[in-house]
């Protein structure tokens, strides 16, 4: 047994595929196979259960995985020790996004933060807010940002920005009006359900908040004429802007086109879009130096913004 089967058979776990293992750690898919079947002989166990659709660990496996997680981050920690010594601090970080921090929050903070340890490697996956939650109960991600708080006691949470959604339509879109006080153009409740709405598909933070906040005020999706449900958050921009219907959109996004014209703001009567995003990884992580670096210089970072 050796560190490289060890690292093999927990790239394995993560990522429930050899293949993918097998790129993440920059070898062949046969190499990684040997690593595996190499450590198994030497346990005389069976760990990872294979089959032509899947990969799973044994019960084996998965009292085994706990013991090679430390003893990676064992490894980590006095490789990170040593190079921070001689002034070289490397490795990777594993990241879960949803769409809004992704595009908006995070490379501000990986600006500072590649400036600072360029020879850190990032890995950033895509999900909405709950498939984030999952990807970091199963190792796949380390640390997520998302755009909503989804209950887990496993999962914790930290504040890292205020935000809302806005009620936004191309200038030539035509929004029937209320008279208002408010220096926003305002739309009476009853209205909402005659306009074109283009929505995000369900799993992310803001389609749980549009449907929330809108069923309080007793409209429910139903009611709504919705005629398309898009994954992209810029996608939906784009459909706008070419005047195809309105959208509650996180204001981050909308800012610049909002500034430009490109996009007029409204207010619906009586409704109010606030949110939060969240830093989110697991209460029973035990982290390397370097994601202990991470985890705390990005946290420093946000609150350092917010008191501005």
């Amino acid at each position: 047994m050796d560190f490289k089967q060890i690292e093999a058979f927990v790239s394995v776990a993560k990522n429930k595929s050899f293949s993918k293992a097998a790129a993440d750690l920059f070898l062949t898919q046969p190499t990684v196979s040997a690593h595996v079947q190499k450590l198994e002989a030497s346990l005389n166990a069976t760990l990872i259960n294979r089959n032509n659709k899947s990969v799973s660990l044994t019960p084996t496996g998965e009292i085994f995985y706990k013991n090679a997680i430390e003893i990676l981050n064992s490894c980590k920690k006095a490789e990170f020790t040593i190079k921070e010594f001689a002034g070289k601090i490397e490795g990777d970080i594993d990241l879960v996004c949803s769409s809004i921090p992704e595009t908006y929050l995070l490379p501000g903070f990986l600006h500072k933060f590649v400036k600072e340890y360029p020879d850190v490697r990032y890995k950033i996956r895509h999900n909405d807010s709950q498939g984030a939650i999952d990807d970091i109960l199963s190792d796949v991600a380390t640390f997520g940002l998302v755009g909503s708080h989804v209950p887990n006691s496993n999962i914790a949470y930290k504040e890292i920005f205020n935000d809302e959604l806005v009620l936004v339509a191309a200038p030539n879109y035509q929004v029937p009006l209320t008279r208002s006080k408010t220096r926003v153009p305002t739309i009476n409740l009853n209205d909402v359900t005659e306009l074109n709405w283009i929505m995000r598909k369900d799993g992310s933070g803001t389609k749980a908040l549009i449907k929330k906040v809108m069923a309080s005020k007793g409209i429910l999706e139903k009611k709504l004429k919705v005629i398309a449900y898009v994954e992209s958050n810029e996608s939906i921009k784009e459909m706008v802007k070419n005047g195809s219907g309105v959208s509650l959109i996180s204001r981050i996004s909308a800012k610049d086109d909002l500034e430009s014209g490109k996009l007029v703001e409204y207010k619906i009567r009586g409704m109010e879009f606030k949110r939060k995003f969240y830093f989110i990884y697991s209460r029973k992580k035990s982290f390397t130096p370097l994601e202990d670096k991470f985890l705390t210089e990005l946290l420093t970072h946000f609150e350092s913004k917010k008191r501005k």
